[in-house]
């Protein structure tokens, strides 16, 4: 089952969910602000990152350029303890089935949460569209 962490004034959260919706994928839901993200929760996700705290931290975040530190210099607690009290420092919206992450809306990379049949007749009606 597919996990949507997401924030309801997110344009990219809301384009997501749409296509989640489009291609009739199973998913539940979980906005970060009404229901925070547990340390045991975040530790699983940033273990699913290419670059660990760098892929889950919006550095856009107000938050985060209110609060002006290092991240790296933190201690994994510290930063855990950050998060549960600022959600707005996660990137959003972020997709995963617990072994792949997608963090943010990509149109394309977002399929590869598309079971193989459903990939395979997307790309036999894409080579139909570009009469291949």
């Amino acid at each position: 089952m597919l996990t949507l962490y997401f924030s309801p004034s997110c344009t990219s959260c809301r384009k997501e969910k749409a296509w989640l919706n489009e291609h009739k994928l199973p998913y539940k839901e979980r906005n970060i602000f009404q229901d925070p993200l547990q340390a045991d929760e975040l530790k699983e996700l940033l273990m699913l990152t290419e670059n660990g705290t760098e892929d889950l931290i919006s550095e856009r975040s107000k938050v985060f350029q209110k609060l002006d530190m290092d991240f790296d210099d933190l201690s994994m607690s510290e930063l855990l303890n950050l998060v549960q009290e600022h959600p707005s420092l996660l990137r959003r919206p972020m997709l995963t089935d617990g072994q792949r992450l997608l963090i943010g809306f990509n149109d394309e990379e977002i399929r590869m949460f598309l079971p193989r049949d459903l990939k395979k007749m997307e790309q036999k009606n894409a080579r139909l569209r570009a009469g291949l």
